[in-house]
């Protein structure tokens, strides 16, 4: 799954026992912390945290006087270590069919109908025939998408033998992408720098020399394409034993979805299996695109020297879109309706991060920190308006609370 690419930093730190009645404590609540900010004026933002007054200003000590940026900082620390408690709680309660159970359920579903969306294209009528394109569809987007994400986060299993074995097979085998990059550019960057410019701004979603229609509606479907082309060009950075590694997954990938077309769907050509190959892995490229793009993209953006501490970063720059069926099954949780959860938390899976949401906002409004949400067509709305401004000039710096 090819995610925001960034410069090299310092790995974020990560406990390596933490584990507590055979539940791992929850990885991402020890990371760095960050220094406050708030939105800019007369943005998206602003009325998506509608009824959001901060508090004391909790900034940085470039700006603040005396020891309030140390009791400030005390203070956001303690608010994250407080919700983290209280995560925990939940999850030390929860059983191991909801922490991992479901979300491999739905993985292994995904996989097992995919020879019924093979033999469904086998037919010449077209209600089967677009049956099997839907199941192929979706099957793809679940096990690239979603399986790769959870892999990547050590969150299909708490076996790091196991965790290492899925994230070859979800995001090499089934994405076409190198485990290294994608860990590093998603895990490290993206989430240890999010909406920090020039780190985890979400950047290398965007397309300036695109116009709005072409990137937002015809874009998308070159995503198939552009995945392994990316991958094949990082795999510079990687060893070699990983670079042939990855090469080898990629071609067993494509090479059996190739071969099934042939034998089991019976296309007589070489060319109509690749464009069955390409209509299939681009079936759900629009919705993955927009939703990389709006729930960061048009909310605060902060320079790295400036940027909030870990809750507030991640309160103010990270949106929740709401519940869809097909999108909650093909991408989970996390990436939908629960990324400001996934944020937070990023090694719970996604029912988990579902089962954390109520206890997440509750606690973000009640300490009076913005809980983003908007709607997939009010966002689409707004970057058709404002495509300019969001996806090609340099989103602008958000000023620290309190200081304007």
């Amino acid at each position: 799954m090819p995610l925001e690419d960034g410069d090299p930093v310092r790995p974020r730190g990560r406990p390596d026992g933490g584990e507590a009645s055979g539940v791992p404590w929850l990885r991402g609540m020890g990371d760095p912390s960050h220094r406050g900010a708030t939105a800019p004026g007369g943005s998206r933002t602003d009325g998506m945290a509608e009824g959001w007054e901060p508090g004391p200003a909790l900034g940085d000590g470039s700006v603040a006087a005396g020891g309030a940026p140390q009791r400030v900082g005390q203070q956001e620390e303690a608010l994250m270590s407080e919700l983290s408690e209280l995560v925990q709680k939940v999850v030390k309660s929860s059983s191991w069919w909801e922490r991992h159970g479901v979300d491999i359920s739905i993985l292994a579903c995904s996989f097992l109908l995919l020879p019924a969306g093979f033999l469904c294209l086998r037919s010449a009528q077209a209600i089967p025939f677009l049956a099997g394109v839907l199941t192929l569809g979706v099957g793809h987007h679940t096990l690239t998408v979603k399986g790769s994400h959870l892999a990547s986060h050590n969150a299909l299993t708490e076996s790091k033998s196991w965790s290492k074995v899925w994230a070859i097979f979800f995001i090499e085998l089934c994405s076409a992408f190198t485990v290294e990059q994608a860990t590093y550019n998603h895990v490290k960057i993206h989430h240890g720098y999010t909406n920090i410019i020039g780190l985890g701004d979400s950047s290398t979603w965007k397309l300036p020399f695109l116009n709005r229609y072409v990137y937002m509606f015809i874009a998308p479907l070159a995503v198939p394409v552009l995945t392994p082309l990316v991958a094949l060009d990082l795999l510079r950075k990687v060893e070699w034993k990983a670079a042939l590694r990855t090469l080898c997954c990629m071609f067993l990938g494509f090479y059996c979805h190739y071969w099934l077309l042939l034998h089991v769907s019976g296309f007589q050509s070489p060319w109509s299996a690749l464009l069955c190959m390409l209509l299939t892995r681009a079936l759900l490229a629009h919705p993955y695109i927009h939703v990389n793009i709006f729930q960061h993209i048009g909310l605060p953006m902060f320079a790295a020297s400036r940027k909030p501490r870990r809750i507030r970063l991640m309160s103010l720059g990270v949106l929740n879109l709401p519940r869809n069926a097909l999108l909650d099954w093909a991408f989970g949780h996390s990436l939908i309706s629960c990324h400001v959860e996934h944020h937070l938390f990023p090694s719970l899976s996604d029912n988990m991060c579902l089962k954390i949401k109520p206890v997440v906002s509750q606690y973000l409004k009640q300490k009076k920190l913005p809980y983003n949400e908007d709607t997939y067509s009010s966002r689409l709305q707004l970057f058709l308006q404002r495509y300019e401004e969001l996806m090609v000039h340099a989103p602008p710096i958000t000023e620290l609370v309190g200081v304007q």
